[in-house]
């Protein structure tokens, strides 16, 4: 096989990966909402409802059975709630994502959802097309949160904090990185927008978040809202966190 053949056979292999759907469990303990979240996104291409769970102790053996992409996750629910499923899932795989969709604004619920590991928290009156870039954010694992929650959660961080500040300052390549996942920016973006490679923007941002002892991008986003890094206007650029 010829040098050109073989790039040829990889470059199919990747536009096949390119194409496959990203592939969505949908947990929530109200069958209307269910279906309704299922037919929207049947609509969608380039998304997959692979199944449906309908409490938390179902949700874990759905997970486990078929590894989603995004788990589109409800709060309140029978047997387990989402906070203690996001706790679970986490533990078990670091790199889940975890899309809280909920009723519930309030802080006992989002703070711990986020804390928990979920990557966003979107509101059920989001529209649709709110969802819809949500479930590709998290699945590039961005961060995607509503604006009112973003708000919410930033008044908590402006609290006076116990934690004593990291011992190891970011550089300023990684301000500037940290500056533009603020943004909600992919790593491929990120990489040519300060023109360094991916690998070299997965690197900085394992370091940000490895010096600031936050577990995802969500919380570095927070954090630099916090810090004046970055702003809401910055942040609301028009789709979620």
């Amino acid at each position: 096989m010829t040098w050109n053949e073989v790039r040829s056979k990889d470059d199919v292999g990747r536009n096949q990966e390119i194409r496959k759907p990203i592939r969505v469990l949908v947990v929530d303990d109200h069958v209307i909402v269910r279906r309704g979240i299922r037919a929207l996104l049947a609509t969608e291409e380039g998304i997959e409802v692979v199944g449906e769970a309908q409490d938390g102790q179902e949700a874990l053996e759905r997970i486990r059975a078929l590894r989603p992409d995004v788990i589109l996750l409800d709060l309140l629910m029978p047997r387990m709630d989402g906070i203690e499923v996001t706790r679970r899932v986490i533990a078990d795989d670091p790199q889940a994502r975890i899309l809280v969709l909920t009723s519930f604004a309030a802080d006992d619920k989002v703070f711990p959802a986020i804390k928990a590991g979920a990557l966003g928290y979107l509101l059920k009156d989001t529209g649709p097309g709110e969802l819809v870039r949500a479930i590709h954010q998290i699945y590039r694992g961005e961060s995607s949160l509503s604006s009112a929650i973003a708000r919410k959660v930033l008044q908590e961080l402006s609290r006076p904090s116990d934690r004593p500040p990291t011992p190891e300052p970011l550089t300023e390549r990684e301000v500037e990185v940290l500056q533009v996942v603020a943004r909600g920016k992919s790593n491929q973006e990120i990489a040519a927008e300060l023109t360094i490679s991916e690998a070299t923007v997965r690197t900085h941002v394992s370091n940000i978040l490895g010096k600031l002892h936050l577990a995802s991008r969500t919380q570095a986003t927070l954090y630099a809202l916090r810090k004046g890094l970055a702003s809401l206007d910055d942040v609301d650029e028009g789709d979620p966190v």
